[in-house]
């Protein structure tokens, strides 16, 4: 009996301390964990940004832009700021993309151009600028595969009467560069690309050329055939052509440096 009661008495105490081991550990894991260190805020400021994609030629409207939160160390001084200028996305409205924005792309006023009631082409012109047109195929528009805004060759190739007054003998063509890296700015009537296409085939393309280029443009339509030749993407900011003096003795070829012609005299 006595062994009985002292069995009972070691298991009450087991059991009395298991429950105590219990009550401390689920008090435990209801503490409140340790707080976190405060994270550095970094200075922010408002930026105008494109709500939506923004195309080439796209007058800008009040729900076209929007401001968002952008970092200071990132923003640049060419950004739009509601700090700086509140009123930025009143001031924007009504302006030509002269360049597409992508959406959330920040508003620079170097790709917006103020129209002032002239229509898109003029509004997108850089100042002393023109745009002039000229009459193109597939065979003189690299088949069809030059765009809006890509850069090309001009080349001038005429057909000559023969000296040689014998017979059989065959008129003498030649062909020269007249126009070096000038901008498209259209394609018949399309001053941007569409639904992604990679060729356009037209009949007129238009150009961008300062007065001299237009000049020598509008000369060398009466006097030949003019072809495109399509240009890198790699060449958009050379300026001029350079020539190596080899070709120049071999051939007598023109030089074009801005659009003026100069001639490389033939080795005798």
């Amino acid at each position: 009996m006595k062994r009985m009661n002292r069995a009972r008495i070691v298991v009450l105490t087991v059991a009395i301390c298991a429950g105590g081991i219990a009550a401390y550990l689920a008090s435990g894991s209801d503490s409140a964990p340790p707080p976190a260190a405060p994270v550095a805020q970094l200075p922010t400021t408002d930026v105008l940004v494109a709500k939506n994609d923004i195309g080439l030629g796209q007058t800008v409207k009040p729900e076209d832009v929007q401001w968002q939160t952008w970092p200071t160390a990132t923003a640049s001084a060419a950004f739009i700021r509601r700090s700086e200028r509140p009123d930025g996305a009143t001031q924007v409205t009504g302006s030509i993309a002269r360049a597409p924005f992508i959406q959330g792309e920040p508003i620079r006023d170097q790709k917006l151009v103020k129209a002032d009631g002239s229509g898109f082409m003029a509004a997108i012109l850089p100042s002393g600028m023109r745009a002039i047109s000229t009459e193109i195929s597939p065979e003189t528009g690299a088949g069809g595969f030059i765009l809006p805004n890509d850069r090309v060759d001009v080349l001038l190739t005429r057909r000559l009467k023969n000296p040689d007054q014998t017979a059989g003998a065959q008129d003498i063509v030649t062909s020269e560069v007249i126009l070096v890296n000038v901008r498209v700015l259209a394609i018949d009537q399309a001053p941007k690309e569409k639904d992604g296409q990679n060729a356009v085939v037209g009949k007129t393309v238009t150009l961008e050329l300062n007065s001299a280029q237009t000049q020598l443009l509008s000369s060398s339509r009466q006097a030949g055939t003019l072809s495109l030749a399509l240009r890198s993407i790699a060449d958009v900011k050379m300026s001029e052509i350079t020539l190596d003096e080899s070709a120049q003795k071999r051939d007598g070829v023109s030089i074009i440096r801005y659009g003026i012609p100069t001639q490389a005299a033939k080795a005798r």
